[in-house]
Parts: C-alpha cells; structure tokens; sequence
C-alpha cells in the first residue's frame, strides 16, 4: 500500500473517515413533510398520541425510500413498514397486558430470533427484520395511544404518505424524471469520467465508482424482457463499453480527450430520451481501443435507437438468497436474540425506566448490511451522547410543540444524507428526532437524557461482547467467501473469453464478475477500519483483492485482442491463470492470505504481447509471496 492511499491510514482514522455523497433532495423533502403533516394534523386535532405513530410511520419509511422505480418502490417500502407495524401491534399488545420484565424479556428474544432470521435474508429481509424488532420494542415501552392498538395502524398511515409523496405527479413525458434513466445517464457518465483517467492515478477510483454505477442500474431493471433479456438495450451498451475502457485502464492506454467525451454526451442524450451523438473518427490502434471504439458507436446507435449488433444471453438468474429457515439466517436470529436476551436480564431490574431503548439499540447495531458491528456499536454510544447534548440545547430554547415538530422534520429529512455518509452522524441526527418524539408524545424530554445515554452505551457493550467477541464468527466468514466468488467469477468469464462465447454469455459474465469485485473490494474495506485482528487480517487480504480487479481488466484486454486483434488463446497462459486462481480459492478457503503484494507493472502493456501472460505473471508472483 502506498503512504498516501485511504487504505493506508491506521483503523481509526478511517473509522471516523465520512462519505461523499450528493445531497438527496427529493428524499429529503418528501422525509420532512411526510414527518410534519401527521405532527401537525395530530396537533390540531389535539390527538398528538396518535401523530406521533403516524410520524414513526413516516420515519421508518423514510429509512427504506430509494430514488427508483414506483414499483420498486413501493414494494421495498411496504416490506419494511409491514414488518415495523407487525412489530408495534406485538409491543403494543405486550404493554397493554401489563406482562412483567421476565415475560417482556422473553417475548422481545423470540421476536429476535424471527427478527435476525429474516434480516439475513437480503436488503429488503433486512430492513424488514430490524424494523420488526425496533418497533416491538418501542411498543412495549411508549405511551400507548386511545385505542392502544391504534399505534399500529398509524404507523402504516404515515408510511402511506411517504409512499404517495414518490409517487410521479401525473403523466410526465420527461424521460430523466425516470429514475432508471437517471442511473442510466449517471453510468454514461462515469464511464466518461473513467476514460477521461486513464494512465493517471485516477483511474482505479473511477472505476470503482463506474462499477458502483452499473450495480445501480442492474438494481432498477429487475423486469428483462422476453426471453429474460434486459428491457434496455442501452445498458447491455454500456456493459460493452465498460470492457472496453476497463481492459485499457489495466493496460495504462489513454484515449483523446474528444474520445473521452463521447460517454458524457451519451448521457445526456439518454436524459433528454434518445437523439444522435457523434463518435469521433479517431483511427483506434490497439485491440482494446479499437474494442472501446466499436461499444462506443454501438451504444450511440442504442441511444439514438436504432439496432445494433450487440446479441447477448438471457440475463442470468439472480442468485437465490438463504430463506429465514436457511442455517446461516437461523444462525443470525440466534445471535441478535442472544444479545436481546443478555439485555433483558439486565434491565428486569434496571433502575432506569424506559429501558425499551436497549433492545431497539441492539436491532439497529445488528442490522447485518451496515457493515462493521464493531464500529457501529461504537457510534451508537459516541453519537446517542452527541445527540442528547444537541436535544438539551434544542429544549432549553424552546418547548413549544410546533417548534419541536419543525425540528422532528429537519431531523427526518436529514436522514438520508447522514445515513450515507457514516453511521455515527446517523445517530446524532437519529437521537434528537427521538426524544423530540417522546416529548410531543408526553413524555418528559429532559428526563429521558440521562437514562437514553447509558441505555445506549449498555447495548452498545452488550453488543461488543456478547455479538462481536464471544460470537463464534471471525472476520474471515465475511471476507474470505467474497474473494471466494471473486475468483469463482472471474474463472468463469475468463473461460467464457477462451471458449469463444464472448459475444453472447460473457457480457453477464464479466458483469457478475465485476459485481463480485466490488463485493470483496467492500468487505475488505469495512474490515479496514475496525481494530486488530479484523483490521489486520483485512490488509492483509488487501493485495489480493486488487490483483483480482487487476486480473478482471487483464481478461478484459485479452478479450479485445482474442477479438479484434487475431490472438489465439495460449492453452499454457490459460491454465497458468487458472492454476493460479485455483490456488487463491484455496488460499482464502484456508485463511492464508498472501503477504507481500506483487509488483505492478508501472508502464503502458505492450499490446503484441498476451495480457493474460502478465497477468499470470502477477498472481503468481503475489502467491509466490503468500
């Protein structure tokens, strides 16, 4: 690792490191009104016992909202929601029963297994677990509303209405207010951006980000056309072009800057729904240029919409996700019901009331796709103190219920920006919409201080020992089986490359492939910010996650010179790749990571030279290293 890349920092610097990110407008405006309106109309119709759980409604929808398709959309958001108001009918009804703390306890760690079952089984079992537990814990201990089981209903109202603020005001016959067609410019455009870096030290960043872009857009096209094609043939365009530009990004080949600027043109004449755009004359003189100059004006045709030559495969089968009776989701239920349970025995007889907080703390630190349990543990702790300091501050200037409402919406509508850019803000904004809810919901907010931070911290440490160091799982059953089916991927499209099925199943191929990259690529990143051993064990993974996306554009180059430059595969440099693959899968099946990363060529490829056969010198120097 170089001393000035990100990678190179200690864990705690890039534990605290934030993301980049745009700012969200359209979710953060629909997040603050679907907050305010059912605040407001609980407020004038002095029935704010029931605002407040249409505004709990509204919040935990506002955690699922993704700018994509309606459908998408409204499937996504109603999972969740479901599960969060099937939680609050059970808490509500538990609170209602008057069941003691030993009955409470017991009740919240069977909800916990069923919870961590469904939240391993993908994003949307996820969000849907999580909200199941929170919300049955936040019912059992919030004032309950006249009729108690009102909460429930109340959370699917406000939830509705940030469902019905993204729906499409009319008909509109904007093509760029489609959400597909945005992700669509915005891959045109990262792919101008990468080619714009090539041969500088931008340019593994940029397809980095170009690959992130294409994952987005694969998300919001789950309806393929007949025969289980993509309904957009300008994607598979820009699949080719994305080969292309990776094979010459290995290869350390720039293109014009006219040439680079072909993508952004692209993108905008897919915003505005087709229309001509130029491909420069510009005489490619390598297989991977000439390979870019042929997806380029394939995507143009595409984008003006006439037909092209491009005749991929049916788009593959997505690969099936664990059910929530699977060993491994069984396997997580067990895990975040042994934290509910550890938290239970401890606050049977807290001092404290409220103690709701510590199971609906331990849901939010378990959440399995937010990365580090470590490092969100540690926020939550860090950012609930940052979050009661600014809602004592808010409370000592006011305690007027319209001003606390207006703060409940900015709170909410600041929700997603900060949940982007690092857990820790999350909580920060997440604590004071929090309090600023019990204290329109009657509860005293200035009481609730106290007891919030140590609530927090308790199942912030219940977590750390009981779900993150007692817990039989190290750090290699996240890492290892993502370099696992980074290597099982490339193998595959290196093979689809060899056996001459390049122009049909190779596209989704070398897409999985990429995908399974940028999985590894993230696993090994969250591992690096966490403290030794997982942090260690991450770097040490380090130099062969990036000879892996090395080795993708290598396949990439040797594609374009099988294809436009007459090489016939070497069977020996074939089986040197794959021996070498071979051995990597092994080594990561045996938790032995290579030691020293590998020299990286630091010139152009020569291009009458085979890019497998550097490649292969590469892997084969990195394990020569394990």
């Amino acid at each position: 690792m170089s001393s000035g890349s990100p990678e190179a920092a200690p864990w705690w610097v890039r534990a605290v490191r934030p993301a980049r990110v745009p700012l969200p407008w359209a979710l953060m405006l629909r997040a603050a009104v679907g907050m305010a309106v059912p605040l407001a109309a609980g407020l004038v119709a002095h029935r704010l016992d029931l605002g407040v759980f249409a505004g709990l409604g509204a919040m935990h929808a506002t955690m699922n909202d993704r700018v994509e398709p309606s459908r998408l959309r409204v499937v996504r958001i109603g999972a969740a929601v479901s599960a969060s108001a099937l939680g609050m009918l059970v808490g509500t009804a538990l609170q209602f029963a008057g069941v003691g703390g030993v009955a409470l306890g017991v009740a919240l760690t069977l909800t916990a297994v069923v919870s961590g079952s469904l939240s391993a089984t993908g994003p949307r079992g996820s969000a849907a677990g999580m909200l199941l537990l929170v919300s049955a814990a936040l019912g059992s201990g919030m004032p309950l509303p006249h009729p108690w089981w009102a909460a429930a209903p109340m959370v699917l109202a406000g939830a509705a209405l940030v469902v019905v603020l993204g729906l499409p005001a009319g008909v509109s016959g904007r093509p760029g207010t489609d959400p597909r067609v945005r992700a669509l410019a915005a891959a045109y455009d990262a792919l101008g951006r990468t080619l714009a870096d090539l041969g500088t030290s931008r340019a593994a960043g940029s397809r980095q980000v170009l690959t992130a872009r294409l994952n987005q857009v694969q998300d919001l096209l789950p309806g393929r056309g007949p025969g289980g094609r993509t309904s957009d043939g300008r994607y598979e365009a820009a699949l080719a072009a994305t080969e292309a530009a990776t094979g010459l990004l290995w290869a350390r080949r720039p293109v014009p800057p006219e040439v680079a600027g072909v993508p952004g043109r692209l993108a905008a004449a897919v915003r505005r729904g087709g229309g001509e755009v130029d491909v420069p004359d510009w005489r490619p003189d390598t297989p991977a240029r000439r390979a870019l100059d042929v997806a380029l004006r394939a995507a143009a045709d595409t984008v003006a919409g006439r037909a092209t030559g491009l005749d991929t495969a049916p788009a593959p089968t997505p690969t099936p996700v664990p059910g929530p009776l699977s060993r491994s989701s069984l396997r997580y239920g067990l895990r975040v019901a042994l934290c509910i349970a550890a938290g239970s025995a401890v606050t049977v007889n807290y001092p404290l009331g409220r103690s709701y907080w510590v199971p609906m703390t331990i849901a939010f630190v378990l959440k399995p796709d937010l990365g580090s349990v470590f490092l969100r543990a540690v926020s939550r702790a860090i950012g609930t103190v940052l979050g009661v300091a600014v809602t004592a501050a808010l409370l000592v200037l006011t305690t007027d219920p319209w001003a606390l409402t207006a703060v409940a919406a900015l709170c909410v509508a600041l929700l997603p920006y900060v949940t982007a850019v690092h857990y820790g803000l999350n909580t920060v904004v997440m604590t004071p919409m929090a309090l600023v809810l019990l204290q329109l919901g009657g509860q005293s907010g200035a009481a609730e201080f106290r007891p919030r931070v140590l609530d927090s911290v308790l199942a912030s440490a219940i977590v750390l020992v009981f779900g993150y160091l007692l817990w039989p799982e190290r750090p290699r059953h996240r890492i290892e089986p993502r370099l696992v089916d980074a290597t099982t991927a490339l193998r595959a499209y290196l093979d689809a490359v060899v056996t001459g099925s390049a122009d049909r199943a190779e596209v989704w191929l070398r897409r999985t492939a990429y995908r399974s990259l940028a999985d590894a690529r993230q696993e090994v990143r969250q591992g690096l910010a966490e403290p030794p051993p997982t942090g260690r064990l991450a770097e040490r993974w380090l130099p062969a996650t990036a000879a892996l996306e090395r080795l993708g554009g290598a396949v990439a180059a040797f594609a374009a010179q099988v294809r436009y430059g007459g090489r016939v595969p070497d069977p020996a440099e074939v089986d040197r790749v794959r021996r070498a693959l071979d051995e990597l899968t092994a080594a990561a099946r045996a938790h032995r990571p290579p030691t020293t990363p590998a020299d990286r060529p630091t010139g152009p490829h020569d291009p009458t030279r085979s890019a497998l056969g550097r490649a292969a010198d590469e892997l084969e120097a990195l394990l020569a290293n394990g």
